[in-house]
């Protein structure tokens, strides 16, 4: 399983940004630089997350450290993933 260009590919449906995400960085800034992920965003994004990799994700795991760059994002799932 390639994580980085799974959860590459779930940033790019939830967010609707046509192919964007795949030109994004390992430090490409998320949460405050990309408009499209707004609260309702995030809120979408987490369900999503965690349907696609069937994890679970408590209220206190997430923080806007989480979606600060494509990196910490991924770093979270591979978390939530080893856990």
């Amino acid at each position: 399983m390639d994580i980085r260009n799974e959860v590459v590919a779930v940033l790019d449906e939830v967010l609707s940004l046509k192919g964007r995400a795949s030109e994004f960085a390992l430090d490409t800034p998320l949460l405050g630089a990309i408009p499209e992920l707004d609260s309702m965003a995030v809120v979408s994004l987490i369900t999503t997350l965690e349907e696609h990799f069937g994890f679970t994700v408590e209220d206190d795991e997430i923080d806007g450290s989480v979606f600060a760059s494509l990196a910490t994002l991924i770093d979270f799932v591979e978390g939530k993933l080893a856990d």
